[in-house]
């Protein structure tokens, strides 16, 4: 009976996740599989094609499952967490890719809880995007930069920025920033950015790199497998819960060679405890290792155009890509309108750090410092600008075309349209 009744639920999910799919014709078979890729599905290169862009989840040990999502909102599509939607966005943009500097993720929790039903996008956190958020009762506002940057030591009503979080916490709203997280991550808003020139092979300017636990070799000797089991056991006796990583082997009479890895926490413990024995403490060597890179993850990006243009067709398709009617436009030390740009370099925000020293012909970034756009004219490079969050904002559209269809459909997700940049072409 048992057994009958698991089937029979298990045909009713199948056929109604045909359904949910039928209504959702527009994912395609592609979309689907890239959901559930892992970490061993990223490829092991930097280069890219621009046409091809999706998010990759980087943790190896979550699956994301549409099916899995779906068939939860048809058994109770009206309840959604908070923890849930956070979960599916640290699976579309892991925030540990974001910048140290930065302040990513949950900014603003509810105390009480609430099922997610409406989410607002915006590019920046606003007095007039707050006022459109209480009018849609909203439960999450994700805001690409965050709101809550420096530290505060009051909540009053004279600052901005204190208003919108004491507004936030009144009504019940969480807040969320991806911020760097979204910059760095494959198929984010450098490769949306630089994708609006056309396909080509993309690169990375500036590599992620894994948070790897272990940080540190040690190598050392000991002369028997009973002072090997002696001396792991008091290095696991002082490593306080930290894993270590060891290996063995006897390559000469000199006694058994020893490879152990360890996190930061532990190198000094572990130093000690092998200086108290005099085989180890003669044959140690310490080695700093480096963290691998992330293929395909990275602030900013370069890109070989596939069919190169002319300096006054990449201004056009720019303006079309980002929905404005005027960019700025700094030319090359011998470039003109006609120039041909087969190398493009991007950067959402303010790119000047990242995109310094880069060739390129074209650099592509929302403001750069009247210096900066100098040395790069005088490189040979022409400088487009956009303004600073002109060049992200697009990039909300998309992502919630990836975030919605990964939602049970009780959630509605909506950009906002009270989100703006500040200045304006008068």
């Amino acid at each position: 009976m048992l057994t009958g009744c698991r089937n029979l639920s298990w045909t009713f999910l199948f056929l109604t996740y045909g359904r949910v799919c039928t209504r959702r014709s527009f994912i395609s078979q592609t979309s689907l599989r890239s959901s559930t890729s892992t970490v061993s599905s990223i490829p092991l290169t930097q280069s890219s094609q621009t046409k091809s862009h999706s998010f990759f989840p980087l943790h190896p040990t979550v699956h994301f499952s549409p099916t899995r999502l779906l068939s939860r909102s048809v058994l109770s599509p009206s309840l959604m967490e908070l923890k849930e939607v956070l979960q599916v966005l640290e699976q579309l943009a892991p925030l540990s890719l974001a910048e140290s500097w930065d302040n990513v993720g949950l900014l603003v929790e509810p105390s009480k809880s609430r099922p997610v039903k409406t989410i607002l996008l915006t590019n920046d956190l606003t007095d007039a995007v707050m006022e459109e958020a209480e009018n849609m009762s909203c439960d999450l506002i994700i805001s690409y930069h965050p709101p809550l940057f420096r530290p505060m030591k009051r909540l009053v009503q004279k600052d901005w920025k204190q208003r919108l979080a004491i507004r936030a916490v009144e009504a019940g709203m969480a807040v969320f920033s991806p911020h760097t997280s979204w910059d760095s991550v494959k198929g984010g808003v450098n490769d949306w950015l630089v994708g609006g020139l056309g396909s080509g092979q993309v690169s990375v300017l500036n590599q992620a790199l894994s948070g790897a636990s272990h940080s540190h070799k040690l190598e050392f000797t000991v002369r028997s497998v009973e002072q090997l089991n002696q001396v792991m056991d008091e290095l696991k006796a002082c490593d306080s819960g930290t894993t270590l990583q060891h290996s063995a082997s006897r390559h000469d009479s000199s006694g058994i060679h020893v490879s152990l890895t360890c996190s930061d926490s532990a190198l000094t413990p572990s130093v000690q405890t092998l200086l108290r024995h005099s085989a180890s403490s003669q044959s140690l060597s310490i080695l700093k290792l480096e963290k691998p890179p992330i293929p395909g993850h990275g602030a900013g990006r370069l890109s070989v155009l596939g069919e190169p243009v002319t300096v006054a067709t990449a201004v056009q398709k720019m303006k079309s890509h980002l929905g404005l009617s005027h960019l700025r436009l700094a030319l090359g030390v011998g470039h003109t309108q006609d120039t041909s740009v087969s190398t493009v370099a991007v950067c959402a925000g303010s790119g000047a750090s990242v995109l310094n020293g880069v060739r390129a012909d074209l650099y592509i970034t929302g403001e750069m410092s009247h210096h900066e756009v100098l040395d790069a004219v005088e490189k040979g490079t022409s400088v487009l600008l956009s303004d600073h969050s002109n060049s992200e904002r697009g990039f909300l559209t998309v992502f919630r075309e990836r975030l919605a269809v990964r939602l049970p459909d009780s959630v509605n997700v909506v950009v906002s349209k009270a989100d703006r940049d500040p200045l304006e072409v008068v």
